[in-house]
C-alpha cells in the first residue's frame, strides 16, 4: 500500500523505510511500539532484493543493473522455483563442479529430469556438450566467482553448429547469480537466479528469464524449459545427498576446493550452526 507493507489478517501498515506503524485500520491511536524490523533492501532488474547479515552488518556491495532490462530492450519471459532439500552452499558449488556437467548433463533435454531414464534408447540420439571454466573474481570484485559455458549438442553423433550457445554465469555473493546468454541467431538475454533460504536444509530457487524483444516469446521459453529440466536434474541429486566438508576428490576437481575456499567469505563468527544437529558446514 504505497511505501508501506501491509499485513494481510488485520491490515496495519508499516513505513517501508524504517518499519514504523504507520496506520490501523480499526483505531485512531498508533502504539509508539508498534513496529518491525527494517532491512536493507534494492529494487533492481525488477526484482526487490533484501540484504541480510547475522551481525547486522550493513551492504558491503551493491547488485549491479541490467542495462537492457531497465531501458526494456530485454522483457521479462518466463520464471520458475524449485524448493530444494540440502545445504545452502551445495546449489553455488554446481558452477565450479564442472566434470559432473559431462556426465549428469549429457543426456538430451528430451530425456527428461528423472535420472532413472535418462539413457533410455529412445533419445540416446541427442546428446549435450559442454566446455566451462570457474574462476573467483579479483579485487575489487572478491565477492564475484564467474563461470564461462560453451555449449553444443550432436544429432545422431553430428555436431548441429545452429545451437552452440555461450553462458556466462556470474555469481555474487552466496544467493545471486547472473546466467547471461548469448546466441548467433536466437539472439541474448539473462537468466536471473535467486537463492533464499526457506529454513536450515530447505531453499528456495527461482530462474527469472529476460529476453530480446525482437526475439519471438516461444524461443526464450523454451530455453527456460530446457534450462529448468537440467535443472531438477541438480535437485534430484541434492535432494538426495550429503553435503560433507571433506570430500574425496581428484585433481580434475580442484575447482570444488577453491569455490569453498572463496564461499567461506560469505560466514562470520555468529553464524548459525547446524553441527549439532549433522556433519555439514554452517547454515
Amino acid at each position: 500500500m504505497g511505501n508501506c507493507i501491509e499485513c494481510p489478517f488485520h491490515g496495519w501498515q508499516f513505513r517501508g523505510e524504517d518499519g514504523k506503524c504507520e496506520k490501523i485500520p480499526y483505531t485512531d491511536k498508533v502504539p509508539e511500539v508498534a513496529a518491525v524490523r527494517c532491512w536493507p533492501s534494492c529494487e533492481v532488474n525488477q526484482h526487490i532484493l533484501v540484504w541480510f547479515h547475522c551481525d547486522g552488518a550493513e551492504p558491503e556491495w551493491a547488485v549491479p543493473e541490467q542495462e537492457e532490462i531497465t531501458k526494456g530492450q530485454w522483457v521479462y519471459r518466463g520464471r520458475t522455483e524449485h524448493f530444494v532439500s540440502s545445504h545452502i552452499q551445495e546449489i553455488p558449488e554446481n558452477a565450479a563442479d564442472v566434470t559432473h556437467l559431462g556426465h549428469l548433463h549429457i543426456p538430451g533435454f528430451t530425456s527428461g529430469a528423472d535420472l532413472r531414464y535418462h539413457y533410455s534408447r529412445l533419445w540416446e540420439f541427442m546428446q549435450h556438450k559442454w566446455e566451462a571454466e570457474w574462476a573467483p573474481e579479483p579485487e575489487p570484485n572478491l565477492h564475484c566467482s564467474k563461470m564461462q559455458l560453451k555449449h553444443s549438442m550432436t544429432f545422431f553423433g553430428f555436431h548441429w553448429s545452429l545451437l552452440d550457445l555461450h553462458v556466462e554465469a556470474r555469481q555474487m555473493g552466496p544467493g545471486l547469480v547472473f546466467l547471461r546468454f548469448a546466441h548467433s541467431f536466437l539472439g541474448r538475454g539473462v537468466i536471473l537466479q535467486c537463492l533464499t533460504p526457506v529454513e536450515p536444509l530447505l531453499q528456495s530457487v527461482t530462474h527469472t528469464m529476460f529476453y530480446q524483444t525482437s526475439i519471438p516469446p516461444p524461443v526464450p521459453k523454451f530455453l527456460l524449459k530446457a534450462e529448468s529440466i537440467q535443472f531438477e536434474r541438480d535437485v534430484m541429486i541434492w535432494n538426495n545427498k550429503k553435503y560433507i566438508s571433506k570430500p574425496l576428490l581428484v585433481k580434475e576437481d580442484s575447482t570444488i576446493l577453491k569455490h569453498r575456499r572463496w564461499y567461506q567469505q560469505f560466514y562470520s563468527q555468529n553464524s548459525p550452526r547446524l553441527q549439532h544437529q549433522r556433519d555439514t558446514l554452517d547454515f
